[in-house]
């Protein structure tokens, strides 16, 4: 019996979110972007912000403005698969020296969590680092990475580690809802 309600709270939580209206009642609001082949859910009161030669989309909270969430693609060499690129552990690393502590910048990135899960046929690596800044303030940024049609496709979330603890299960729901077609 248990595994009948657990199944019908997961049906109906995957259908709520994927349900613009239903998102909106729970607070967020719908990205799409079919040129590029993505969606995500962001929450209410963000809104988008114009980036010249950076990621493909940024949103911040309008009143917390150092919370943002944003999407990068870049092409994927030999048109490799996500798992050719490497494990959850070994993208996560890299991704962590090349986007979000480069050499010189100052900054250092601790990968905390890695994993990897399917959706739709999609293969996800979710990653979770604690990002430490020159001036030695502490973020907290969780990433949703997939490929598709030879574009590295990376979604990140970057907070505050003084909010995270407020806001760690709505950026998980963000990044959750990340989607590549």
């Amino acid at each position: 019996m248990w595994k009948r309600i657990v199944l019908t709270l997961l049906l109906v939580l995957s259908f709520s979110l994927s349900n613009p209206d239903v998102a909106k009642a729970a607070g967020f609001k719908s990205f799409v972007d079919t040129a590029d082949g993505y969606e995500f859910l962001y929450p209410n009161g963000w809104l988008q912000v114009k980036v010249a030669n950076g990621p493909d989309v940024v949103f911040h909270d309008l009143i917390e403005i150092s919370e943002n969430i944003s999407v990068v693609i870049s092409p994927v060499p030999d048109d490799k698969s996500l798992k050719e690129l490497g494990t959850p552990t070994e993208v996560g690393y890299k991704l962590g020296k090349a986007a979000l502590a480069p050499p010189d910048s100052g900054r250092s990135a601790e990968l905390v969590n890695a994993s990897e899960y399917e959706s739709e046929g999609k293969t996800y690596y979710h990653l979770e680092y604690l990002v430490k800044l020159p001036n030695q303030q502490e973020r907290h940024n969780i990433a949703s990475v997939a490929v598709s049609r030879g574009k590295l496709f990376t979604f990140n979330a970057s907070i505050p580690e003084k909010r995270w603890r407020k806001v760690k299960g709505t950026m998980e729901d963000v990044a959750n809802s990340f989607v590549v077609y």
